[in-house]
């Protein structure tokens, strides 16, 4: 029998200590958690963990992913959530497709959770363990680039407002200024920790990882008031378990109920597995 392990993160905050006096403050991050574990829970899921902010360390995060790695065999499945802001740091271990020289990262509470760090927890799963995840949060190319992309008239569709500077009160990215200064203040640590590991695009993946990202690597990510918009829109998609199709189907769907200037991006790594690629969305 198949087995399933879910592990939802949702910050509302972060440590200021730990980022330069920035508080991350986000209003539905929290919320996206909660309804991901909902939801996993009505599709079955059994071992469920949900970390909301302060809960939601690297040490907390990396020892989840860790014991469901131990946990899981082929055909087993995890699902990961991520509903928070998103940085980027200085890509130090290449080679990889990263025009910009920028690695993306997650925020946690007590640190910025760098990509090739999760990859490096997702070579640890067994061959043919199926991971999904679900991204909420912005995963921008380059802060500059993003804001030569998004024109007043996007800014104001999507984020009320024509000004790119009040965008970051209600796009889930981390400030520009504050990336630097994070990373300028604690560049001995980043920069320790990318030399210890592999780049992701240089990783032997057993797994096949699935993503569905809330926007694309030049696009932010909305927040709300009571679901981020990729969130929110996904409950409406998924409808309660009514939706029938397979992932890409699910990933169409979605995409075609978002905004031109954030667009959902479906990205595919590790072992092939084109069953779980057509298999219901959340099936364990």
């Amino acid at each position: 029998m198949t087995r399933g392990i879910s592990l939802h993160v949702g910050l509302n905050g972060v440590d200021p200590s730990k980022y330069h006096g920035w508080d991350g403050k986000l209003i539905a991050c929290e919320n996206d958690a909660r309804d991901m574990d909902q939801l996993a829970k009505d599709a079955g899921f059994q071992d469920r963990t949900t970390l909301l902010t302060a809960d939601a360390t690297v040490g907390n995060v990396t020892t989840e992913l860790r014991k469901a790695a131990q946990a899981l065999t082929a055909g087993d499945v995890l699902f990961f959530t991520y509903s928070g802001h998103g940085g980027q740091i200085a890509d130090l271990n290449g080679p990889e497709d990263e025009p910009d020289r920028l690695d993306e990262t997650i925020c946690l509470y007590d640190r910025e959770y760098i990509d090739d760090e999760i990859y490096k927890e997702f070579e640890g799963f067994a061959e043919g363990v199926r991971i999904l995840c679900l991204l909420d949060s912005c995963h921008s190319g380059s802060g500059v680039k993003v804001r030569e992309i998004l024109t007043p008239e996007a800014l104001e569709e999507q984020f009320q407002t024509d000004d790119p500077n009040k965008v970051e009160t209600t796009a889930r990215i981390m400030p520009l200024d504050k990336q630097a200064e994070v990373y300028e203040r604690d560049k001995q640590l980043y920069d320790e920790i990318q030399r210890k590991i592999n780049a992701k695009d240089t990783r032997d993946l057993g797994a096949t990882v699935l993503l569905i990202s809330a926007c694309q690597d030049n696009q932010l990510s909305a927040d709300g008031l009571v679901n981020g918009l990729f969130t929110g829109t996904l409950l409406q998609v998924w409808n309660g378990g009514k939706f029938a199709g397979g992932y890409k189907a699910f990933h169409r769907e979605i995409l075609t109920k978002m905004p031109a200037t954030q667009s959902p991006n479906l990205f595919v790594t590790g072992r092939t597995n084109t069953r779980f690629i057509r298999q219901r969305p959340f099936t364990i």
